[in-house]
């Protein structure tokens, strides 16, 4: 959303002072606040890690988008980008970092290996997607997915937020419970995920009568 297109397209306002004046909702300059300061967090897993890194350099400049602050603390940070291979080990990380970002966080699963598995979807030490966890927002295809395709889904994500609305999203609704919390998965001998602990109980029960 470029300065221009803060101001509601009904309204006409004199050219001389279009730069010093705007109408608009508070939807709109609220999302034009956010998405333009979208926050990444530091944080890479695999080799898409790289190409993130080489997206923040004077070649992409993600700095156009406001998107050159890498936080090194999930508490100052607006988005985590997933790049690379989720592994089992690593997922109660990934985990713990995202429950710890404040709202509204998003989460871009960046390659093939985020998204889904990618080539190792079949192995037994990883996760095919980190969506199965986490509330994806962008999937960025890809193995691994070049600088400008990680600019493009960050565009997506922009587009996103310029939908949202105060009235809806889910940081402003009533309740002391975070309907975006996403619990701890204990790793064992598998990885367990505790959501899914009455579907394990059905399956156990089964099994024993069987």
């Amino acid at each position: 959303m470029e300065n221009e297109q803060l101001s509601l397209p009904n309204y006409n306002i004199p050219e001389d002072i279009r730069d010093v004046v705007a109408v608009t909702t508070l939807d709109r300059l609220y999302n034009w606040g956010r998405r333009s300061s979208l926050w990444p967090l530091t944080f890479g897993l695999a080799c898409c890690a790289i190409e993130m890194i080489a997206a923040q350099m004077a070649r992409y400049d993600m700095a156009r988008f406001g998107m050159e602050v890498m936080r090194p603390s999930p508490r100052q940070a607006d988005m985590i980008l997933v790049s690379g291979t989720v592994t089992k080990k690593m997922l109660p990380a990934i985990i713990r970092l995202y429950n710890q970002m404040p709202e509204p966080k998003y989460v871009v699963a960046m390659g093939a290996c985020a998204s889904g598995g990618g080539p190792f979807k079949e192995g037994y030490n990883v996760v095919a997607g980190i969506d199965k966890f986490l509330p994806v927002d962008v999937y960025i295809p890809g193995c691994p997915p070049t600088p400008q395709a990680l600019i493009a889904g960050l565009i997506k994500l922009q587009e996103k937020i310029d939908k949202d609305s105060l009235k809806k999203v889910r940081w402003y609704q009533k309740g002391k419970e975070d309907p975006n919390y996403v619990p701890m998965p204990i790793l064992g001998p598998d990885l367990i995920d505790v959501r899914r602990n009455e579907e394990y109980k059905q399956a156990a029960a089964v099994k024993e009568g069987a």
